[in-house]
C-alpha cells in the first residue's frame, strides 16, 4: 500500500466516522456538559480562595479531561461490531492497523478537541495566568489524543464483553496515569517558574510511541476480540 493510498484511506475513515458522529450530537454535548460539570463544580465546593484553585486546577482539568474522554470509548468499536462493518473492515484487503488509526483519529476530532478548545476557558474559574492556560492547552493538544489511542486498545479488548464499560477502565486508567502526571507539571512548572519543556517533550514521546505501536495493538487486539 503507497503512501498515498493510506492517507486516502485515513481520510476516508476519518469522514465516515464524523458524518456518523454529527448524527449522534447528544454524544458530543454529553462529553462537553460533563467535562464543564465536573471542572466547574470544584470552586464550588473548595471556596474563593484563589491560591488554592490554582494550585488545584492543573490536576482537575487533566482528571476531568481524562474521565470525560473516557466516556465515548465504549462506542468507539461497537456500533461497526454489531452492524457486521468491523468484520468486513477485518476481511477487506487494506490494513486493518490504517482503519484502527483513523477511527482514533476521529474519536479524538470528537471527543478530545472539544475538550482542548474549552479548558482554557474553564482555567479561568480557577484564576490561572494566560502563560499557564497556553501550556495547559498544549498539554492537552498532545495528551487527549494519547488518552484516544490507549482507550481504542481497552475498548478492543473489551469488545463484545458483558459489563465491558467498567473493565474498559480498569485496563485503561493505569496506563494513562504518565500522560495525567505530566500534563498536571507542565502547567504547575508554569506557575514555579520552572521550564515546561521537559514534561511537554515527554508527552510528545509518548504520543509519538502511540503512533507507532497502538494502531497495531489495537488491530491485533480486535482480531482476539472477534475470535
Amino acid at each position: 500500500m503507497n503512501r498515498l493510498s493510506i492517507i486516502n484511506l485515513l481520510v476516508l475513515v476519518v469522514r465516515r466516522d464524523l458524518l456518523l458522529a454529527m448524527r449522534r450530537r447528544a454524544d458530543v454535548l454529553t462529553i462537553l456538559v460533563f467535562f464543564i460539570l465536573i471542572v466547574s463544580l470544584f470552586p464550588l465546593g473548595v471556596g474563593p480562595e484563589m491560591d488554592m484553585l490554582r494550585k488545584m486546577a492543573p490536576g482537575v482539568l487533566w482528571v476531568a479531561a481524562l474521565l470525560a474522554s473516557m466516556l465515548s470509548l465504549g462506542r468507539l468499536f461497537s456500533a461497526d461490531y454489531l452492524d457486521g462493518t468491523l468484520e468486513q473492515m477485518m476481511l477487506a484487503p487494506q490494513s486493518l492497523s490504517v482503519l484502527v488509526l483513523g477511527k482514533m483519529i476521529s474519536h479524538w476530532v470528537v471527543s478530545g478537541l472539544p475538550l482542548v478548545l474549552m479548558a482554557p476557558v474553564l482555567g479561568l474559574q480557577f484564576d490561572m495566568s494566560p502563560e499557564a492556560l497556553l501550556v495547559l492547552m498544549l498539554g492537552l493538544l498532545l495528551g487527549t489524543p494519547v488518552l484516544s489511542m490507549l482507550g481504542a486498545i481497552g475498548a478492543a479488548l473489551t469488545l463484545g464483553l458483558r459489563g465491558g464499560g467498567v473493565l474498559l477502565s480498569l485496563l485503561v486508567l493505569p496506563l494513562c496515569i504518565p500522560v495525567l502526571i505530566f500534563g498536571s507539571g507542565a502547567v504547575e512548572a508554569v506557575s514555579s517558574g520552572l521550564s515546561v519543556t521537559s514534561n511537554l517533550s515527554l508527552i510528545a514521546a509518548l504520543l509519538m510511541l502511540c503512533l507507532v505501536f497502538t494502531p497495531w495493538v489495537t488491530a491485533q487486539a480486535l482480531r482476539i476480540s472477534m475470535e
